[in-house]
Parts: C-alpha cells; sequence; structure tokens
C-alpha cells in the first residue's frame, strides 16, 4: 500500500472503533487494521454495555445496533461455598425510553459498530497483524509493518487500541509489558436457554435485564469475581482472578468457573442450558497506577491497552470508548490547526483524559487493586465465611437464646480477625475507597 494515511488505528475493538470514527467523521484518512476475520471475532463473549459513551459517538445507536437487554436490576453476591449474601437493587426507573446500560455479545456489536466506522469513511483491513511500528530516525513512530506483501503503511500518527497484552507497544519500548498482579483472566461460558426459561427465573418482562456479581470463597482466597449477565435466549457466566495469583496458587480458572456453576445458588439458573461457547481474556486491573504513558512522537494508546479499567465498578467498555474518541478528537483537532503530532502537541489527549470522569475515577481508586491484592484471603475468603455464619446464627431459631447467639457470633469473628486486624481493614478499605 503505497498512499499514505492521516491515522492508522490498530485494533477494531472498542477503543480502536471510536478513535476510527471519530477520525474518520472529521474528514480524516483512516486505515483501521484488525488481525481477526472480522471485527469481534475474537470476541465472544456477552457484556454490558453503557448507553452514554455510545449516544457520543453514534446518538441513534438504540435504532439498529444489536443490543440483548436493558438491565433493570443488579444483584451483589457475598458467596461461600454454601450459600450467598446478596444485595440487591432493581428499579422501574430503569425501564425508560433511552436505558443506561444494556447486555450486548461482543462480536455481534463490534461488527456493527465497525460499518459506522466503513459507512464514515475509515478503510477497515481485517486478518492483518501489525508486526512492528515504524520509527524515523528520530525515533518518531510513521506508520506500521504488517504481515501483508508490502505490508509498510504510513500515517503521520498510528492510535494503538490493541487491548491489553498487545504486544506491538512492548516491542517498540513505548511500554512495558503489564505486571502480572495488574490483569486478570477472565473465564466465560455461554448458556443458551429459551427466552421464557430466563424470564422466568430472572424475574424479567420483555428486554428487561439482570446482572449478578459474586465475591467470596468462589476465587479460593484470590482477588476475583463471578458474574452473571442476561441476555435474549443466553445466558454469560464466568469468573476472573489476578494473573500472579492463579500462577502462584495453581488453580485453573476453568476448574473455577465449573464450581461457580455448580454452587447451588448459580446453578439453578442455568439448569438445563446449552454450553455453545467458552472464551478467556485478559482484563486490566492494575487501575490508576498501572496506567503507561499515553503518547509520544507520533503515537496514543487508548481502552485497555492503556489500563483504562475501573474494576471496583467493573466499567471498561465505556472507558474505552470515551478514550478512543478523545484520541481521535486530538489528532483530528491537531490536523485542523496543522500542527505535526509530536508528543508535545498529542499531550492535548492526556489533558483530555485528566479533566475527564475516566481519569478521575480510576483516581479516586487508586490504591483500590493493592489493597484487595494483598489482602485477598480477608476480603474474598474470611470476610465471606463470617457473613454466612453471622446470618445462620441469625435466621436458626432452635432454642438457643439471642445473648448467645450474638456471643457466638462475635467469638467467631475476633476468632477469625483479631480487634486490631479488623479495625485495620477498615481503616484500609476507607481510605482506598475515599
Amino acid at each position: 500500500m503505497t498512499e499514505k494515511f492521516d491515522a492508522i488505528v490498530v485494533g477494531a475493538g472498542m477503543a480502536g472503533n471510536a478513535a476510527a470514527l471519530t477520525m474518520a467523521k472529521r474528514g480524516l484518512k483512516v486505515l483501521q487494521l484488525e488481525r481477526g476475520e472480522y471485527p469481534g471475532s475474537k470476541n465472544v463473549q456477552g457484556a454490558i454495555l453503557y448507553a452514554n459513551a455510545v449516544e457520543k459517538l453514534i446518538p441513534e445507536f438504540r435504532e439498529d445496533a444489536p443490543l440483548e437487554r436493558h438491565l433493570v436490576e443488579q444483584r451483589f453476591w457475598m458467596m461461600d461455598d454454601a450459600s450467598h449474601t446478596g444485595l440487591h437493587y432493581r428499579s422501574e426507573d430503569f425501564n425508560e425510553e433511552r436505558p443506561n446500560r444494556y447486555t450486548i455479545i461482543r462480536s455481534q456489536f463490534d461488527r456493527w459498530f465497525s460499518r459506522h466506522v466503513q459507512e464514515a469513511g475509515a478503510l477497515v483491513l481485517c486478518e492483518t497483524t501489525v508486526l512492528e511500528l515504524l520509527k524515523d530516525t528520530k525515533g518518531r513512530v510513521i506508520g506500521v509493518r504488517t504481515d501483508r506483501r508490502d505490508g509498510d503503511v504510513f500515517a503521520d500518527v498510528v492510535v494503538l487500541a490493541e487491548g491489553v497484552n498487545g504486544l506491538l507497544g512492548t516491542r517498540a519500548g513505548l511500554r512495558e509489558r503489564p505486571a502480572r498482579e495488574n490483569v486478570a483472566l477472565a473465564v466465560k461460558e455461554m448458556h443458551f436457554l429459551p427466552r421464557e426459561t430466563i424470564e422466568a427465573r430472572f424475574n424479567l418482562k420483555g428486554d428487561e435485564g439482570a446482572v449478578i456479581e459474586a465475591a467470596g470463597t468462589i476465587s479460593r482466597g484470590m482477588a476475583g469475581m463471578g458474574f452473571i449477565y442476561t441476555n435474549r435466549e443466553s445466558i454469560s457466566i464466568g469468573i476472573g482472578c489476578i494473573v500472579s495469583d492463579l500462577a502462584k496458587t495453581g488453580h485453573a480458572p476453568y476448574e473455577l468457573l465449573e464450581a461457580f456453576k455448580r454452587h447451588p445458588s448459580v446453578a439453578p439458573l442455568i439448569e438445563g442450558s446449552e454450553v455453545k461457547e467458552y472464551a478467556a481474556h485478559l482484563i486490566p486491573e492494575g487501575g490508576y497506577k498501572a496506567i503507561p504513558q499515553l503518547f509520544g512522537d507520533g503515537w496514543l494508546v487508548a481502552g485497555d491497552a492503556a489500563q483504562l479499567n475501573n474494576a471496583i465498578h467493573r466499567e471498561g467498555s465505556n472507558l474505552a470508548l470515551a478514550s478512543g474518541q478523545m484520541a481521535g478528537e486530538a489528532v483530528a483537532e491537531l490536523k485542523g490547526r496543522g500542527l505535526e503530532p509530536t508528543a508535545k502537541n498529542l499531550e492535548i489527549y492526556k489533558t483530555r483524559l485528566v479533566d475527564s470522569y475516566v481519569m478521575q475515577d480510576l483516581k479516586k481508586y487508586k490504591d483500590m487493586p493493592a489493597l484487595l491484592h494483598a489482602s485477598s484471603q480477608n476480603f474474598f475468603l474470611t470476610y465471606p465465611q463470617l457473613v454466612s455464619k453471622a446470618m445462620q446464627n441469625f435466621l436458626r431459631v432452635d432454642g438457643t437464646p439471642k445473648v448467645e447467639k450474638e456471643k457466638r457470633t462475635l467469638r467467631s469473628v475476633f476468632a477469625a480477625r483479631s480487634i486490631t486486624g479488623l479495625l485495620g481493614d477498615a481503616v484500609r478499605m476507607a481510605r482506598a475507597w475515599r
């Protein structure tokens, strides 16, 4: 390919599509490269889509996007091996004309998203692997080398939206490979059931959806969570844990998933289902302190590749969309002003991120990932077991005086965690949360 582009986008996920669409709409000549057979071909999992971030890019997206269910209910479960204690929120307000959250199947949604990118004028090439970044004698990125014949392609700027484990940026020395303690490995299955069965089991009607997020002994003392999403005719169910914990303990992710599926609180929800898809993917979990260099001479990084994921609120797609859009806006602004995409000029991308909710939210929870990782045995094993014992004592009526039950509960708590330990955990959690 001999022509030169204004921008090359590597990756056709949420961040890559957002960046390519934003620049193409502003009249830039954009090339987007995706190694999969088609955009989304490697994303077989279900996920949650946050409408606000999509509306800013495609205001009318609800008219034809492949949306599964709009979410009206959120459940949080703290689990031990035989029970769960839950926080449950459901609101009729979520049955609004323009719902706030949806479940989606990424393989379908990404393909739909890419059509809008192409309609805006971007050239999208799939089944194309980017092997390395091309640089000039001063070290400025000037294009990419692909696995196609005569595959060197040149551009003023390259947007890296290659995912959390993308090797392109690390090979080029633009950032370090993510540390194992900053990445989670999640495994997920798609369980297919008749639509009416899903609605009956989750107390839903029409296109209503529900989400369950679970923590506790299901992660065997590692920092991790389980999740269940309702789609129209399927249920996405999975579990993810920090990679360094998996390596240290030797637990296999698929074994954790099988145990989660057999849990007495989960098994009835998927009983009789047919499993048609299984996927594993990496999720950035390091938070604010793990964010790498975001820009340089001739390049930007967005989405998961930039560690932009709010693990506390389980927000990833909206941060990817927002960062991709801001990257595209930064490039388009420089182009419109006739400025070169030097590191100094591309700093406007970081400025936009810092001024947005993306960085502000991540900064708020900057200490939370380290706390949960360092104290995973307490938060994901000890406390869920203590909560279950406390609920058993509270709810059982067996002739034992309530005073004795309270003493029994307190004894079990202090046996597991001293007063000093309890206070220390509470203070550290409060500091990390604020």
